[in-house]
């Protein structure tokens, strides 16, 4: 009789794309960057927002045509849902949407 005397489960072999595999095995921390992406797209998304909307309400009180608070406003609101965006983990559709909102928002400065 010549067989393994230890013949108990051993480690699992993993090819590389099996979904058994672990960050660790690895050596990548993914899920650090991308909670790093959303906090990222979260804040500026915030950020942004507030800054719109603070703009839409100074706009709006002074003798500025209806379209630039209403720029404001919008690109306030394409920022916030950025935010939402992010926060869920889409963070590239975020940015994108940062983008955006910015640039609605410089537009409607355009016209003042």
């Amino acid at each position: 009789m010549s067989g393994r005397t230890n013949s108990g489960p051993g480690p699992a072999i993993t090819e590389p794309d099996d979904p058994r595999r672990t960050e660790a095995d690895d050596g990548w921390e993914d899920g650090e960057d991308a909670r790093r992406a959303r906090w990222a797209a979260v804040g500026a998304g915030a950020l942004l927002a507030l800054a719109g909307l603070a703009a839409a309400l100074l706009r709006s009180t002074g003798s500025a045509p209806a379209l630039v608070p209403a720029a404001y406003a919008f690109g306030a609101a394409v920022c916030a849902f950025a935010g939402v965006l992010g926060a869920r983990g889409r963070t590239r559709r975020a940015l994108w949407l940062l983008i955006a909102g910015t640039m609605v928002m410089a537009l409607g400065d355009q016209f003042d």
